[in-house]
């Protein structure tokens, strides 16, 4: 997701209790310094943009403060003028009150809603100018407004200053971290693949959400490292990571990231085979084979055992020799199964593979 690190769905305990004491210090701070500077006995707004602006990518708070901040002014600036037009909520009858409200509330809307959706960044409209008007206007009390908006920049200065200095995460050791699991996890599924074609059973389960968040780290870490990558604007006290990634980190991460399409694409052709076709028979020996039986399941498992070695190898980072003779040898797998397989069905099943294949050459020769 666009503005946060890539880490795991489910987040270690201690990553939790981290982000849990960095929310409440940075919600804290901005409450107690405004009671101190007496804009109002219960400073919530102050408290609220730690709710609102801390993710797990600390290093985009100031980002988002910056339009946090700028919501709340136009907001502010809008509820104010509206107001100085307009009747408040306030009048002696109820029918004259409900009158009164529902003009005043729809002029507050309107602005608000035309506010919101002009200051539209980065695919999402900025909420916090209706937001901030709304409640302006429920709070028809003199000098709210200001109040309101000192607060408001009290809890953002807070969040941006403390934010990124308290237990800031290394975006490059998660990066890393979430390529090796992805890394054991893919050799996993590639070697149950491998078994289940060579004993001709279904080659593979149905898809479960936890392939499909499988087939997304990769994209998710090369994600985080561009955005360690933009953190050098910030200032140098932030910086508490290394400016530049592990060496041939980020290489790895983009070929993670192209071959996980193409082997997803693989995989899914496979359940498709499976479904239309129906399981392999199990491999039989020559003699015994009818020439009609289809044995370009079974026959496939040497070629994915050796696909996984290739890419398992480049992504650990091992020789580029050692990687581009294991390389050498699932072509030439490929060679023999699409000489004894030489259909377009076939060929169709192979091209997953095919593709990876060329995804790691083109790194390899990146490395050279």
């Amino acid at each position: 997701m666009p503005g946060t690190v890539s880490v795991p769905l489910d987040p270690p305990p201690r990553a939790r209790l981290r982000s849990a004491a960095r929310l409440a210090v940075c919600a804290a701070v901005p409450w107690f310094l405004c009671l101190w500077w007496g804009t109002s006995t219960v400073p919530v707004p102050a408290a609220l943009p730690a709710v609102l602006i801390l993710r797990e990518d600390v290093y985009d708070a100031p980002r988002r403060g910056w339009d946090r901040l700028v919501g709340v002014v136009v907001g502010v600036a809008l509820t104010t003028i509206v107001l100085h037009w307009l009747p408040p909520p306030t009048a002696s009858s109820v029918t004259s009150v409900s009158w009164a409200a529902s003009v005043s509330f729809l002029a507050v809307l309107a602005c608000g809603c035309a506010g919101m959706y002009l200051m539209y960044r980065d695919g999402a409209p900025n909420q916090q100018v209706l937001i901030t008007a709304l409640v302006i206007y429920a709070t028809a009390v003199p000098g709210y407004a200001l109040a309101r908006l000192a607060e408001s920049a009290v809890g953002i200065a807070a969040v941006v200053l403390l934010g990124p200095l308290l237990w800031p995460p290394d975006p490059y050791r998660s990066a890393a971290a979430g390529l090796d699991a992805y890394r054991g996890d893919l050799g996993g599924l590639l070697g149950t693949v491998a078994a289940r074609l060579g004993a001709g059973g279904p080659p593979t389960a149905r898809g479960t959400p936890e392939d499909a968040e499988l087939w997304l780290r990769p994209r998710n870490g090369l994600a985080a490292c561009e955005r360690a990558a933009r953190r050098t604007r910030l200032p140098r006290l932030y910086l508490r990571t290394p400016a530049r990634p592990p060496d041939g980190l980020e290489e790895r991460l983009r070929l993670a990231a192209r071959t996980a399409l193409t082997l997803q694409y693989f995989t899914q052709e496979l359940r498709e085979r499976a479904r239309t076709d129906g399981p392999a028979p199990p491999p039989a020996p020559e003699a015994a084979a009818s020439p009609g039986s289809d044995t370009a399941l079974p026959d496939l498992a040497p070629l994915v055992r050796a696909t996984a070695r290739t890419v398992d190898g480049a992504l650990r980072g091992e020789d580029r020799a050692a990687v581009a003779a294991d390389l050498d040898r699932a072509r030439g797998l490929d060679l023999a199964h699409r000489a004894a397989h030489p259909t377009r069905h076939d060929a169709v099943l192979r091209a997953g593979l095919h593709l990876t294949h060329e995804a790691v050459a083109d790194h390899l020769t990146a490395r050279g």
